[in-house]
């Protein structure tokens, strides 16, 4: 009974419903005061009311048997001022819940995914220190100073999580570590990130609040560094100088929408990142940064990335319990969070 009052507790946060909103949901069926006392474990709903709560939460039933193993450290929110708790409190939850089911279906296959590091962090005080820490995870993942293609796969590669949602707050990306320290976790709001640019810089963004010590730091550093790390993963210094020479004096949209279609990083990524390598100055990055507001390319910009960013790792995982017999095709749509008939007929399974 305690398991179904947390479950439906957070089933009920997930869908950003207060209690109130619940019992409208389902019509009056049940009080608010009877929610209260379900969710308190006083008393247990028949079959009938779990089976209405399901489809008033999205659920499926075994949702509120099934036991959530996540526990998630402190939240590194993007724009936190314009989150509201209800807000902050569904996401969390949501996080949880794809989380949970992830690394339950890890355990079934028996796979080791802690994620390691070869080199320690040290404590962040300039740009140069964290150009260091992008040359070492290039290093360490062995990248070179090549193109990152498909970026969110390569994360999930190196057992770091990336959950993607789509929801209509005002965030961008949260990053977490779970269950004491061990597990990293990145989340992204598709509705916010429509190009696919944005999408990886926002997912290094958040690498950079997992990896990197920032103790002593006001927001505002951490954000800079964070910034500073994304580009200098997408576009290394060697890389850039390369590209464009040691030092210019003017900059042409055409140049750097090529660079932008091949190493996958913004225009406006791109200049902030040849200002801070002092390859233009800041009188020509302000200048250029004006241009480019001017012309309305602030939000879109032209020469979009052309790229994937996507990442097939659970449902691989997935399809491998299933054809090894680990797991039954109603325990595979389970973890899918799908219905058995929804499941077979999305993926042509027959019985």
């Amino acid at each position: 009974m305690n398991q179904f009052a947390e479950r439906l507790k957070s089933a009920r946060v997930m869908a950003g419903l207060s209690l109130q909103d619940l019992a409208e949901k389902l019509q009056n069926q049940v009080t608010r005061q009877a929610l209260h006392k379900y969710e308190k474990g006083e008393f247990m709903p028949d079959s009938k009311m779990i089976g209405l709560l399901c489809d008033a939460l999205g659920v499926r039933q075994d949702y509120f048997y099934r036991k959530n193993v996540v526990e998630l450290g402190e939240i590194e929110f993007r724009k936190y001022t314009r989150y509201s708790a209800k807000e902050k409190n569904s996401l969390i939850e949501k996080t949880r819940d794809v989380l949970s089911r992830y690394l339950e279906l890890e355990e079934i296959l028996n796979i080791d995914s802690r994620f390691r590091l070869s080199f320690k962090e040290t404590p962040i005080r300039s740009n140069e220190q964290v150009e260091d820490v992008a040359i070492k995870l290039r290093t360490d993942w062995k990248l070179g100073t090549a193109p990152i293609f498909n970026l969110i796969e390569l994360l999930e590669d190196h057992n770091i999580k990336v959950i993607e949602v789509e929801s209509d707050d005002g965030v961008d990306g949260l990053s977490a570590w779970a269950n004491h320290g061990q597990v990293p976790v990145i989340v992204l709001n598709n509705n916010k990130l429509k190009s696919l640019d944005r999408k990886r810089f926002t997912a290094l963004h958040e690498l950079a609040h997992l990896l990197m010590n920032f103790e002593g730091l006001t927001e505002k550093q951490k954000e800079k560094y964070c910034h500073y790390f994304a580009a200098a993963m997408l576009l290394p210094r060697e890389t850039i100088k390369k590209e464009v020479g040691e030092s210019r004096s003017k900059l042409l949209l055409p140049e750097l929408g090529a660079i932008k279609k091949q190493y996958g990083i913004s225009m406006q990524a791109i200049a902030y990142r040849l200002k801070d390598l002092g390859i233009i100055s800041e009188a020509y990055f302000k200048q250029f940064m004006f241009f480019i507001s001017q012309s309305g390319f602030k939000i879109e910009e032209p020469y979009p990335y052309e790229g994937q960013e996507k990442s097939r790792r659970f449902h691989q995982l997935l399809f491998r319990a299933l054809g090894e017999e680990l797991i039954s095709m109603s325990k595979a749509a389970s973890l899918n969070n799908q219905k058995l008939a929804e499941f077979r007929s999305e993926h042509l399974m027959v019985a």
